[in-house]
């Protein structure tokens, strides 16, 4: 099971990457149009779309993958869908973006939790997420989405720490950080979840 996990993390680590080079794309836009000092507010909203999405994209799945590979009762699957939803989506997209934030020294680090921040909006969203998954059984989702939605949302946490500048060498740095934090906990979404539910037998992801 752990081989398994291991080549399915190096598997995924180019795509990973490609999306993170996506943020950077992004901010280098920002930065040329001199608008990281009016970002803040705009980002704070971003955040709280893509952070949603992504927890509703994870409920649908783990979701679906419990109830079809378990007999748990209903509790059961909306616990496990809320707990692997909210707690992944928390831990990529806020709490290493976070983590990152301070070890860098940005001037706005905050952890920006969104079901405790935004609870009447990730929350549902990650009901939704676990109802679609319950009723749906919607077992795979394009990987790349999934990558694509947590990245972004890591990104928009990342600026809204941001000051009024960012150099070259920061964004090298926050490269690093944006695909740390897709990397892991997206890819024990995607990776470790279906292993575990499934006995140890990894699906293949829709692409």
């Amino acid at each position: 099971m752990l081989k398994q996990i291991a080549v399915e993390l190096v598997h995924h680590a180019p795509f990973t990457a490609l999306g993170a080079g996506s943020g950077i794309a992004i901010m280098a836009l920002i930065i040329l149009l001199n608008a990281l000092p009016q970002l803040s507010a705009v980002s704070y909203n971003l955040f709280y779309v893509l952070h949603p999405l992504h927890v509703a994209l994870s409920a649908i799945v783990i979701t679906a993958m419990y109830k079809k590979h378990s007999k748990g009762k209903i509790w059961a699957t909306i616990l496990v869908g809320y707990i692997g939803s909210v707690g992944l989506a928390t831990l990529s997209d806020s709490v290493f973006p976070y983590a990152g934030e301070v070890l860098l020294r940005l001037p706005h680090a905050e952890a920006h939790i969104g079901f405790i921040e935004e609870w009447l909006i990730v929350n549902p969203a990650a009901f939704l997420g676990i109802a679609i998954g319950y009723w749906k059984s919607i077992t795979k989702l394009p990987h790349s989405g999934h990558v694509l939605v947590s990245t972004w949302a890591s990104l928009f946490h990342i600026v809204m720490a941001l000051g009024s500048t960012v150099d070259i060498p920061a964004l090298f740095l926050i490269f690093l950080l944006l695909f740390i934090s897709v990397w892991i906990p997206c890819c024990f979404s995607d990776i470790a979840f279906p292993v575990f539910l499934t006995g140890g037998s990894l699906p293949e992801h829709k692409r």
